[in-house]
């Protein structure tokens, strides 16, 4: 396929917006062809199609495993590859059973994260509640303080899905425009980057949130934090396996569950709101 007339389609889930192109054939089946400059250009706001990243179907053979079909190469608005998104990974699933890839029940998507676990109920029939298993998280960094142009807080690091600085405020304005990224201390902690989560509490299973993630900014909702976030609310207020955290981001409302084992899974909506064709002055490097 040449650069003109490439279909894509535009989605979100709870406001963490995506483009989603199809790298099976055509143009994007060179996983080569997303270069970081024709990512950057898609992702613009102003002279792009406006996107928090990209969504590139794949085949999982790409990324060497044999215990799923596909693989969500996923890439940030700024051009760099992220380990995995809870959102895209609901969008991508809706893709892959709209376009007959897979069927509704339970099917596995490749990340660079690992594979994971997507469930779509047959009654579903809106995509409201799709579950996505997020695996476990871990400790990362201690003793880590997050400072923004109004104040500093200190930070629980997680580990795991992507890196996370968790701080807990008493209101999730506090934590100013995040127009700015964030500074984590001491110094060189994250040396590829980390997204930072300011979380509120609302009761023991009810957690407000606000995101500035690596290379995109503050968005709507993040997935991956979501999770991080509901594992250290859970923690701090001894919530007992299992547990299910709401945790209100500013693009809707997700759910997180932790069964007896630890294992995190993620329920929300993934919605698509837009497709068309992708500009070939949009695919030059």
């Amino acid at each position: 396929m040449t650069t003109s007339g490439v279909p894509y389609r535009k989605g979100h889930g709870t406001g963490n917006e995506f483009i989603l192109v199809n790298g099976l054939d055509g143009y994007f089946a060179d996983p080569k062809s997303l270069t970081p400059e024709i990512a950057q250009k898609i992702c613009n706001r102003e002279s792009g199609l406006g996107a928090d990243g990209i969504l590139r179907v794949a085949k999982a053979s790409e990324l060497d495993v044999d215990d799923a079909k596909y693989f969500m190469d996923y890439t940030n608005a700024d051009g760099s590859k992220s380990a995995t998104c809870g959102n895209g990974l609901r969008v991508f699933a809706r893709y892959l059973v709209e376009a007959g890839l897979e069927n509704r029940g339970q099917f596995t998507i490749a990340t660079r994260a690992g594979t994971v676990t997507v469930a779509i109920s047959e009654t579903d029939a809106d995509f409201t509640n799709i579950a996505v298993t997020m695996g476990r998280v871990s400790l990362g960094p201690m003793d880590v303080s997050v400072h923004t142009e109004t104040g500093s807080w200190p930070a629980v690091g997680i580990a795991g899905m992507n890196n996370h600085a968790i701080s807990v405020v008493e209101d999730i304005a506090d934590a100013g425009s995040l127009d700015e990224i964030p500074t984590a201390l001491p110094a060189g902690t994250y040396p590829d980057g980390v997204n930072f989560e300011f979380i509120q509490t609302k009761s023991p299973n009810h957690i407000a949130m606000r995101t500035h993630e690596r290379g995109v900014g503050e968005t709507l909702s993040c997935g991956s934090g979501s999770c991080a976030a509901a594992y250290v609310h859970a923690t701090s207020n001894h919530l007992n396996d299992p547990w299910t955290v709401q945790v209100d981001v500013l693009g809707g409302t997700v759910y997180v569950d932790s069964d007896t084992d630890g294992i995190l899974t993620l329920r929300g909506p993934a919605v698509f709101v837009s497709e068309g064709t992708i500009d070939s002055s949009l695919l030059q490097s």
